[in-house]
């Protein structure tokens, strides 16, 4: 007995779907929460006829927008660089204000979050770790 009316959509199918919102946040027709709500829907749907209403009022990409670029950084790792950038200053105005505070330097633990963090940040650039997760599945809907 078929509860649901329509097609089953499959999990490579829903890659592509979800790598066609990649493309439309990078090229900036979507903003980040617009991108994670559509990527929520389209890991929550069952049906083919579900995926098309995400994609629906964006236009479609051409082949030269759907060819796979070799962006030497993938979208997630920007991101993530950013969020680094934006902790590490936060760290290091904080700890100028307690050693401004103090009169005198204090110990520098903001090493401690930026070195490791940003340690890993490029030797997962260097390294390309990470960055064929995107280019699975870069099938169209039909």
């Amino acid at each position: 007995m078929d509860i649901t009316a329509g097609t089953r959509a499959s999990d490579a199918e829903r890659a592509q779907v979800a790598d066609a919102l990649g493309r439309h946040l990078a090229e900036g027709r979507l903003d980040v929460t617009e991108y994670n709500e559509r990527l929520s829907r389209v890991y929550d749907t069952a049906t083919i006829e579900d995926l098309r209403p995400v994609l629906s009022d964006l236009p479609p990409l051409t082949t030269e927008t759907a060819a796979p670029r070799t962006a030497r950084i993938p979208i997630w790792q920007r991101i993530e660089g950013g969020a680094w950038l934006g902790v590490s200053l936060l760290c290091i105005v904080i700890w100028a204000a307690i050693s401004l505070g103090t009169g005198e330097f204090t110990y520098p633990w903001p090493l401690w979050v930026i070195g490791p963090w940003g340690a890993a940040l490029v030797f997962r650039v260097l390294t390309g770790w990470e960055a064929g997760a995107s280019n699975h599945h870069r099938h169209h809907l039909r």
